[in-house]
This record gives C-alpha cells, sequence and structure tokens, in this order.
C-alpha cells in the first residue's frame, strides 16, 4: 500500500505563535517530526502541508512542501486537501508538534490500514493526574481491536473503584490513553472531510467521534509511547533535555 506521512502545520497559534519554527536543539520543530517521520519504513515520502509561506520557505530546505487552504478548520481538512491531489492509497496524520514521534508508532498506525478503513493509537494509561484531565483522551477498543468509543471523560466507569484514591482507580482497569496520529485510507478521508459535524464530536470537541458516527470502523493499535509535544513555549526546554537522551 503506498501510504503519505502528512504533517499539517500552521502558523498561527494562541499559546505559541510561529511553534512549527522554533528552534528546538538548533534544528526547527519541525524539522525533528519530519526526520522521525522518514525513520519509519511504512511511509512512501512525508510532506508537510501548511498556509504559510513562512513554513514553505523553512520546510522546502528538507522536505517536501504541499501549499493548503487557509480556510480549512482542522488538520485533517489540510490532510484531506494534499491526499486529493497527490497519487496515494492512504495517509497518516502526524501531529506537527511532537519531535519525539517514534517511526514505530507510525508503522503500526499505517499497518493497521491493511485490514480497516482508519487507525489510531493508544498507550496505557498509567499516571494518575491524567485519570480525571479532560486534555487527556481516552478510549475504549473491542475485543476485535476497534475503538468503541473516545471521550475526554474517564471510560470506562470502573463502580467499585469510584471512592479510591486516583492511584487507586488507575490500577483498578487497563485505561487507554488515546494517542493522537491518525491513518486514513484515500477514499475514507474524502469521506469524512464532506461530512458534518457530528452531535458527539460537537459536544466532546473530538474529531475522530464524526468516524465512528458515519459507522467507519477504527483501529486501534496499543503502542508503549506516551506523546510529548510541544504546546507552549515552557515545553520546549523539557524536550530539548528528552531529545538529549534519546
Amino acid at each position: 500500500m503506498n501510504i503519505l506521512g502528512v504533517i499539517p502545520a500552521r502558523y498561527a497559534s494562541s499559546r505559541f505563535p510561529g511553534k512549527p519554527l522554533h528552534p528546538i536543539a538548533g534544528k526547527p520543530l519541525i524539522q525533528h517530526v519530519v526526520e522521525r517521520c522518514r525513520r519509519a519504513g511504512a511511509l512512501a515520502d512525508v510532506v508537510v502541508a501548511t498556509d504559510d509561506e513562512r513554513i514553505r520557505e523553512v520546510a522546502a530546505r528538507f522536505c517536501r512542501v504541499e501549499m493548503t487552504s487557509p480556510g480549512h478548520a482542522s488538520g485533517t481538512d489540510r490532510v484531506a486537501e494534499v491526499v486529493g491531489r497527490v497519487g496515494c492509497e492512504a495517509a497518516v496524520n502526524i501531529q506537527g508538534d511532537e519531535p519525539l514521534i517514534r517511526p514505530e508508532v507510525i508503522d503500526a498506525v499505517a499497518g493497521a490500514l491493511r485490514d480497516s478503513p482508519m487507525s489510531t493509537a493508544a498507550t496505557l494509561l498509567t499516571r494518575p493526574d491524567d485519570y480525571d484531565n479532560p486534555n487527556v483522551v481516552k478510549v475504549v477498543v473491542s475485543a476485535a481491536g476497534r475503538a468503541l468509543y473516545f471521550s475526554r471523560r474517564t471510560i470506562p466507569y470502573v463502580r467499585d473503584a469510584v471512592h479510591r484514591s486516583g492511584a487507586e482507580q488507575v490500577a483498578a482497569f487497563p485505561f487507554l490513553k488515546h494517542v493522537g496520529i491518525y491513518g486514513y485510507r484515500r477514499e475514507t478521508l474524502a469521506r469524512l472531510v464532506q461530512c458534518p459535524v457530528s452531535p458527539l464530536e460537537e459536544a466532546e470537541r473530538l474529531e475522530q467521534l464524526r468516524a465512528l458516527e458515519q459507522g467507519v470502523a477504527i483501529a486501534v493499535v496499543r503502542v508503549e509511547y506516551d506523546g510529548v509535544g510541544v504546546d507552549v513555549p515552557e515545553d520546549v526546554a523539557r524536550v530539548e533535555r528528552l531529545l538529549e537522551g534519546s
């Protein structure tokens, strides 16, 4: 299967303007992501998708760049525009602010597209601080490895552990933390971006719920990777320390 790795990148960010170009350990953030993606054996090519000339100018030095419409509501729409004009059978949408993304995670998500129209990843939730954190998305998965539901709430509700400490609640069930990387077959992506925002998607502010409401099966691969993203300038020093040890 011819699979394209697409990294959406936008300059405007309320918490960190110009984030893709911010230097981390001597390189722009987006370059670290591109280099990690190139180590994934499942990707035929890697593309940065952006609507900003500043990002295009820098990224073109080390990667293929596709300019996209500035009117897109999400990174998924940006990926869909690129896939719509590039000859590929499928695409993996890789977050542009995760310079520590592991190539084996990308390969696992890409590999799941052989048997599923859409794929993503999850890891075991182990930190009590993540248990009730609405910014940490949880997912429940069927015995067949397909997503049943994603939520900002902690799911499932473990009734017998509700009055225990956070650490005891985390230990009471193998909760899964969603890792924000997506694989799509070409036709699945084209279909989803034509669908309106779904009620569950609107309620939880989670795009992947649109796919579930449309009846799209999402394969969830289990990985040992707890995403480390750059959300605010204060994250840069922490990521640089982690890069030194990787």
